[in-house]
C-alpha cells in the first residue's frame, strides 16, 4: 500500500470530516479512496475508455400504462446478453420500479438504457456504470450425476471485473 499526504486548509478539513461523518466513514484514508475511484471512474468513462462494464439501470413506470410492462419486458428479452437480472417492486397500486443489472460493452449497455428510459411512461431512469475488464476463461466442470458418471465438460465463462 502507497502512502501520501495531503495538506487542506482548517475549512477544507472541517466540511471534510464533516462528510465523512455523515457518509460514515470510519477514517479519512477510506473516503479518500472511494473519491479517488469515483474520479477514476468518471474520467474513464468521459473518455470512454471504458470499453466494458457492470450496471444497475433503475426506473419508475405506471404498470397501467397501455402496455407499457410487455415493452420493458421485451426489450430486456431482445437485449438478454446484456440483461442479467431484474428486480421488480410493486411501489402502489399504479407505480412499480424495477432495477436492472447490467453487463457488456459500456456503448450498448449505455444504448438500451436509453433506449428504455426515453419509452413513454418511464420516469426517474438512472443507470449507475461500473467500468470492468471482461475475460473469457474456460472452466472445466463437472456435472455428477446428472451428465453421467461424473462427466466433466469445458464451458467458456465471461467474467467482469470491475476495474477500480
Amino acid at each position: 500500500m502507497e502512502r501520501f499526504t495531503i495538506s487542506l486548509d482548517e475549512e477544507l478539513a472541517r466540511e471534510f470530516d464533516a462528510l465523512i461523518a455523515a457518509r460514515g466513514y470510519s477514517n479519512r484514508s477510506e473516503a479518500v479512496r472511494d473519491i479517488l475511484r469515483a474520479q477514476i471512474e468518471a474520467s474513464r468513462l468521459s473518455r470512454e475508455e471504458a470499453t466494458h462494464c457492470i450496471a444497475n439501470l433503475s426506473y419508475v413506470y405506471n404498470h397501467h400504462e397501455r402496455e407499457l410492462a410487455e415493452r420493458v419486458t421485451h426489450a430486456q428479452h431482445e437485449h438478454h446478453d446484456l440483461c442479467v437480472a431484474t428486480l421488480h417492486a410493486h411501489l402502489d397500486h399504479d407505480n412499480c420500479m424495477e432495477s436492472v443489472i447490467l453487463r457488456g460493452p459500456t456503448a450498448s449497455v449505455r444504448a438500451f438504457s436509453e433506449a428504455l428510459i426515453a419509452k413513454p411512461g418511464v420516469r426517474h431512469g438512472a443507470l449507475n456504470l461500473v467500468t470492468a475488464d471482461c475475460r473469457s476463461l474456460p472452466h472445466v466442470h463437472s456435472h455428477g450425476e446428472a451428465a453421467g458418471a461424473d462427466e466433466e465438460h469445458a464451458h467458456p465463462h465471461v467474467h467482469y471485473r470491475p476495474r477500480s
